[in-house]
C-alpha cells in the first residue's frame, strides 16, 4: 500500500503544480488581454489622429492651390494693365 500512497502523493503534487501553472497562465493571459485592449485603443486613437491630419493636409493643399491661383491672377491682371497702358500710349502717339 505504501507504493499506492506514494503514487497518489505524486499525482497530488503534480496536480497541485498544474493548478499553480494554470493560475499563473491565466493571470498572464489576463494581463496580455489588458495590454491588447490598451494597444487597440492606442491604435484606434492613432488612426483617428492620422485621419484628422490627412484632412488638415488636404485642406492646406486646397488652400495653397487657391492662394497660388490668386497670385497668378494678380500677376496676370497686372500684366494686362501694363499692356493696356502701353496700348494707350501707342494710341496717343498715333493720334499725333
Amino acid at each position: 500500500m505504501s507504493q499506492v500512497a506514494e503514487q497518489l502523493n505524486k499525482v497530488i503534487e503534480k496536480t497541485e503544480r498544474l493548478i499553480e501553472l494554470c493560475a499563473a497562465l491565466q493571470e498572464e493571459n489576463d494581463l496580455l488581454k489588458l495590454e491588447n485592449d490598451s494597444l487597440t485603443a492606442a491604435l484606434n486613437a492613432s488612426k483617428n489622429k492620422t485621419k484628422d491630419l490627412e484632412e488638415k493636409l488636404r485642406v492646406l493643399k486646397l488652400a495653397k492651390s487657391f492662394s497660388e491661383t490668386n497670385e497668378k491672377s494678380v500677376d496676370i491682371k497686372q500684366k494686362i494693365n501694363e499692356f493696356v497702358q502701353e496700348i494707350d500710349k501707342c494710341i496717343v502717339l498715333l493720334k499725333k
